[in-house]
């Protein structure tokens, strides 16, 4: 394959850069809704793409056949010879020629699509039959396993396997007119391994759904908030990893302006990372689709904007370095500037004392589902708690969190000593292209002044 790649980039002549992607893809989905299998299938795909840079304009052709490259690298050339008006920008990088294998902690590709399908249905029957209130699940099994060829005009060539797995379990209970859901989820790289023993999580999501039930409306106001690992986490990543994203920041005058590096951010002790090469996370990859290393970035330190995520492109045009942050969801797009693993760094204080000074407060645990827009959010907490006198209380339902990021994060008053990594079914959403495969992970945090809407 890398010879035949060097030869399809020969002579790329008026073209300042071209790149190819050629992808292999199997994969699995299983889907049980209450008692009905909904979907059970197996599929392979393969296909690739050309990107190519002239004078400043980008082409993108894809194709599901592998012959006749070096035709469609020159369908590429020209189309963005029509577009091209100005100087190409693109950061320096050196060429890569690697391959990266993944070792898998039992290979999902070699279980049967019955032993996938009677586990499955087994984790479905344990919401069904917890309780008498449980109505409905929605019980979700995905795996794939795709092999990426990357090569590109300046000498990179890089062969990458891609493993993927995911559960998502969700309970639906009713009590009258009232229902409410709960879900736990699984999201690896490891393997089918980690997926054959999660019947706790299966009766974890039924025990949270029947406890809603029990749940009174919280009463709407102005709260000290203490958030866990989750949903501290998707706050981290929804609400300002996506400020963060280059290619978003440099085309508006407006939030460049709010996100200025050296800018005070937060909290003193507020660190906040994106870091694709820990190994084994669901947004880890050693290299990103354009062939550059990823790595440890601080986007805070400190409390102090420090960076932020880069393509080849965008680090050219801010003068600023490449991250590794430039990725695609398949052959079928372009890379885009997005996140791969994005966490809170630990602090010291121990959830006990987090706690404990909150005279009236709520515990926000979970992700229900939410949106941003710009600065502002706004978050619905799967599971909520009342704090009163330091002390976890009763449960409430309906916690949705508001507000502007840039206050909230000045106003966080404390951090855990107790960091967790997500890795969750789904994926992060940008530019048509989801679930694109992420990790997120916080501490627990304790806030100050969040508006929770309620009763």
């Amino acid at each position: 394959m890398k010879k035949i790649l060097e030869n399809a980039l020969k002579n790329t002549g008026k073209a300042d850069y071209v790149e190819i992607r050629l992808e292999k893809k199997e994969s699995t989905s299983i889907h049980f809704q209450g008692k009905k299998l909904e979907k059970i299938d197996c599929s392979q795909q393969m296909g690739g793409s050309v990107r190519a840079l002239v004078k400043g304009g980008w082409s993108f052709v894809t194709f599901n056949q592998y012959d006749k490259l070096k035709e469609k690298v020159g369908q590429a050339i020209n189309i963005a010879t029509l577009i091209g008006r100005e100087k190409s920008r693109l950061a320096e990088v050196p060429p890569v020629v690697e391959v990266v294998k993944r070792e898998l902690n039992k290979d999902f590709r070699q279980v049967s699509l019955k032993e996938k399908k009677e586990l499955i249905e087994n984790y479905n029957n344990i919401i069904l039959n917890y309780s008498p209130k449980i109505q409905s699940t929605n019980v979700i099994y995905g795996d794939s396993f795709s092999t990426v060829y990357f090569a590109n005009s300046e000498g990179s060539f890089i062969r990458h396997e891609k493993p993927n797995l995911i559960v998502s379990l969700t309970a639906i209970a009713r009590d009258g007119d009232n229902v409410q859901m709960a879900n736990e989820s699984l999201g690896t790289v490891k393997g089918f391994k980690k997926a054959e023993d999660i019947s706790l999580r299966a009766e974890k999501a039924a025990f949270r759904a029947v406890n809603l039930l029990k749940a009174k409306p919280v009463e709407g106001g102005e709260y000290t908030v203490v958030l866990d690992q989750t949903l501290g986490g998707v706050f981290i990543h929804e609400a300002f990893g996506h400020l963060s994203e280059a290619d978003f920041l440099y085309e508006d005058d407006r939030m460049k302006n709010l996100m200025k590096l050296g800018t005070k951010f937060g909290f003193k002790k507020l660190n906040v990372i994106d870091d694709g090469s820990i190994s084994n996370l669901l947004g880890s990859s050693k290299y990103d689709d354009e062939g550059v290393k990823t790595k440890k970035n601080y986007l805070i330190r400190n409390g102090i904007l420090t960076g932020r995520l880069h393509s080849r492109e965008t680090a050219k045009k801010m003068n600023e370095m490449p991250t590794g942050n430039a990725r695609a969801l398949n052959y079928r797009f372009k890379p885009i500037v997005r996140m791969t693993n994005t966490y809170i760094e630990n602090g010291k204080t121990s959830f006990e004392n987090l706690i404990s000074g909150v005279k009236k407060g709520i515990y926000a645990k979970k992700f229900y589902g939410g949106n941003t827009t710009f600065e502002m959010f706004t978050f619905s907490a799967g599971e909520g708690f009342m704090i009163r006198d330091g002390k976890i209380a009763e449960p409430v339902k309906d916690v949705v969190l508001s507000g502007n990021l840039f206050t909230v994060l000045l106003n966080i008053e404390s951090i855990g000593d107790d960091l967790k990594m997500i890795e969750a079914a789904g994926g992060c959403g940008k530019g048509g292209q989801a679930p694109l495969p992420v990790s997120f992970g916080s501490p627990h945090l304790r806030i100050k002044k969040v508006v929770v809407g309620g009763k």
